[in-house]
């Protein structure tokens, strides 16, 4: 694209430079593409001052309105998903297939939350239901929460943070975004569509920072809402520091993929390695934990390999790449190292299991990785996925629960009874069966139990959680 891409603080929508500023760096080569101001507590506590205001502008505007502003977005968005592709890919180092495919979701996350601007109902109450009710009437209704911090991650710069700012614009809150430091630029860009689309100025602001940003917004007494996606680290400090708010927490997983001894093989080994590599296993529904029945274990163990083996792994930017790096060195060396402990304590790499460059990591695959290691028991969020075997449904289970995540797991069986078993006894908050956890429509209910999160996305399941019921009764007699 040439040059550094500069992006402003976003104020209320007044657009605000200055010192000192963070840089952003592209992931392959680590070199500086663009640059953002860092902002202060005082350029947040100024933001939701006019938050207030504009909070009050936007639940001035029918639902109608507020819709056709989202319409307007989605209609510039399209026009510019090229523009957006190629930033997400410098600032978040995914392929240019995989940062295209992003935008097209994002388009679909805005005009899902523009039709669903147009559906928040209420609902009938029979008062007289109850013995003090008698010759009462009465209904509630969803009103506008107030203001939402959203705080966003940097694998899905675009459309994580369309999923948390579309639908409380489309439910009449006003929103303060603070993105990752890491990925700033394309969240910019998405003020810029939203404020060309209509929405009013003070109701959306974006500020880049660290921990002393975020903790500004998120414990601000104003804010009604705090919805983040990241790590549970993070999330478990936000839960503590907040105070009496709603909380929406999407915190990642360990995902489990389940494969049956009368699975198609062929087409599971092929999705689990989609499921696994996709943006070097950086998403937090990514393959990474799989169990496969001991009858089949070494032919799908074998099918994997020669499925990875086809993966083009180097620039970003090139239409054949596959797998582009990690977001940094520093989770390069981690998952070196995690790598290193499992083989200690007894797990085999069956291929990869190296770095490649500063930031780049051989797609691996492993067997026999023993529950207490941490390739197993914590996110890995690198390229990486393990397979071991398993013989009653009951001990897969017992695998997949053996976690303090609990997002989603993939199950690929034509046995109806045996994924009842799955859906029944899992814990976790999706069971996609015959396809990999990391299948996700835009408007399912998506989130997790334990420490994988609270609340769910999908536009009209977060306008739930971006909106406050109101009960009305009417004295008839």
């Amino acid at each position: 694209m040439g040059g550094i891409i500069k992006k402003p603080l976003y104020i209320g929508g007044e657009a605000v430079w200055k010192e000192p500023t963070i840089d952003v760096v592209y992931p392959y080569n680590r070199q500086k593409v663009g640059e953002v101001p860092e902002a202060s507590p005082e350029d947040v506590k100024r933001a939701i001052d006019l938050a207030v205001e504009g909070q009050k502008e936007i639940a001035s505007l029918t639902a109608y309105e507020r819709s056709q502003i989202l319409y307007r977005a989605y209609e510039i968005l399209k026009e510019r998903a090229e523009e957006f592709a190629k930033v997400i890919t410098l600032e978040v180092g995914k392929t240019i297939r995989e940062a295209r495919t992003e935008v097209m979701r994002a388009q679909q996350t805005l005009l899902l939350s523009a039709e669903e601007a147009k559906r928040i109902y209420g609902e009938i109450i029979p008062y007289d239901a109850v013995p003090n009710g008698k010759g009462k009437v009465g209904f509630y209704i969803r009103v506008p929460a107030g203001i939402v911090a959203a705080i966003t991650p940097f694998n899905f710069p675009l459309n994580l943070t369309m999923h948390k700012v579309a639908p409380a614009l489309a439910a009449g809150n006003a929103v303060v975004v603070k993105p990752s430091e890491r990925t700033p630029l394309s969240v910019a860009m998405l003020a810029e569509v939203l404020y060309e689309a209509g929405v009013p100025k003070k109701a959306l602001s974006v500020v880049y920072g660290f921990a002393e940003v975020g903790k500004a917004l998120t414990t601000d007494e104003r804010v009604r809402v705090v919805s983040f996606t990241g790590s549970r680290k993070v999330g478990d400090i936000i839960a503590r520091q907040v105070g009496i708010k709603k909380l929406v927490l999407e915190l990642g997983s360990n995902s489990a993929l389940i494969v049956d001894k009368d699975a198609d093989l062929k087409k599971a080994a092929k999705k689990a390695v989609q499921g696994g590599f996709a943006l070097a296993g950086q998403v937090c529904i990514s393959v990474q934990r799989v169990f496969a029945h001991r009858d089949i274990f070494e032919e799908f163990v074998q099918l994997v390999v020669e499925e990875v083996k086809k993966l083009k792994v180097g620039d970003p930017m090139d239409e054949t790449t596959d797998i582009g790096p990690m977001i940094s060195p520093q989770d390069v060396e981690r998952i070196k190292i995690w790598i290193e402990e499992a083989v200690k304590d007894g797990a085999k790499v069956v291929y990869g299991g190296k770095p490649l460059s500063e930031t780049m990591f051989m797609p691996t695959v492993m067997t026999h990785v023993p529950r207490h290691s941490r390739v197993c028991a914590e996110e890995a969020f690198a390229p990486i996925i393990f397979v071991n075997t398993y013989e009653t449904t009951e001990e897969a289970l017992d695998w997949v629960n053996d976690s303090d995540y609990g997002l989603q797991i993939g199950v690929f069986t034509n046995n109806l009874k045996t994924a009842w078993e799955f859906i029944q006894g899992a814990e976790v908050g999706g069971v996609i069966i015959n396809d990999i956890p990391t299948f996700r429509a835009d408007n399912m209910p998506y989130g997790g139990v334990k420490y994988s999160g609270i609340g769910r996305e999908g536009p009209k399941f977060a306008i739930e959680d971006y909106t406050e019921i109101k009960a009305v009764a009417i004295d008839l007699s």
